[in-house]
């Protein structure tokens, strides 16, 4: 199984779901998503699947970098998978959208992922409506990056029932998730289904049909990304890069084209 070093003292731990963080590096107790938690959003509320889906640690990273995250208002998360399916769908988290943030001038913010074990499928869609706009599943692997851009509905999906999978991500630090419209919808526009362990979709029929664009994530140059590093790291060697995670507005530009 590929993995990807953070950048920072944290190690995922598959079993209980959770984190070790070093000496030098702050974080949280976990929070854990239960199944019951989840059932609004799946296609089977009903189905089976493991008690604790995944587990979250909002808030990580080394101690000498904590005022300056709370001063540039990010905030870095870490998730970690269980292996399994949850009925005929994959390990995922809820959909949602961020809602908007007093510091990010009423914006939604975006939140940048980096993959660090496993297979995932970032699934995100324009809007949480009747019509859902442009539908996209990003498919990435470990050390691959996905930018979700503010306002869109997203969910976060494991793409391999045998292996779990572990990621971070840079989110603001005013952060918050609204789940009313697509429980509304009871879930996205598209369904991840697990067919002979592959994955294929089923389309919601409770929103206007649209086509699934499914990709590999985009480079993401004009952000000022750097393949092939840690989003920690580059944000530890030059922070304004992610000035745009709290800020959407400075790169407004950059919002109206995008391509995940």
């Amino acid at each position: 199984m590929k993995k990807l070093d953070p950048g920072f003292d944290i190690v995922p731990h598959f079993d209980p779901l959770g984190f070790e963080y070093g000496k030098n590096c702050f974080g949280p107790k976990v929070e854990h998503r239960s199944l019951n938690s989840i059932r609004p959003s799946l296609r089977d509320p009903k189905c089976h699947g493991p008690e604790i889906v995944y587990a979250i640690a909002m808030d990580v990273g080394k101690n000498e970098h904590r005022e300056l995250l709370q001063k540039r208002h990010l905030l870095y998360g870490a998730v970690i998978y269980a292996a399994g399916n949850l009925g005929d769908e994959p390990i995922r988290s809820q959909g949602h959208i961020h809602r908007r943030s007093t510091f990010a001038q009423g914006w939604s913010t975006p939140e940048i992922y980096e993959i660090w074990s496993g297979k995932a499928v970032i699934y995100m869609q324009e809007t949480a409506n009747d019509n859902p706009g442009r539908c996209y599943a990003v498919h990435a692997m470990a050390g691959e990056v996905v930018i979700v851009p503010p306002g869109w509905a997203h969910a976060t999906i494991s793409a391999d029932p045998n292996e779990a999978l572990s990621f971070g991500a840079w989110c603001d630090r005013d952060y918050g998730f609204e789940y009313d419209q697509v429980r509304e919808h009871q879930g996205l526009a598209w369904y991840p289904i697990l067919k002979s362990g592959k994955l294929d979709w089923q389309y919601n029929a409770r929103y206007k049909r649209q086509k699934l664009i499914e990709k590999i994530p985009e480079k993401y140059a004009d952000f000022g990304l750097i393949q092939n590093t840690p989003i920690y790291s580059q944000f530890e060697n030059c922070p304004k890069t992610f000035d745009f995670v709290s800020r959407p507005d400075k790169v407004k530009g950059l919002w109206n084209l995008f391509l995940p």
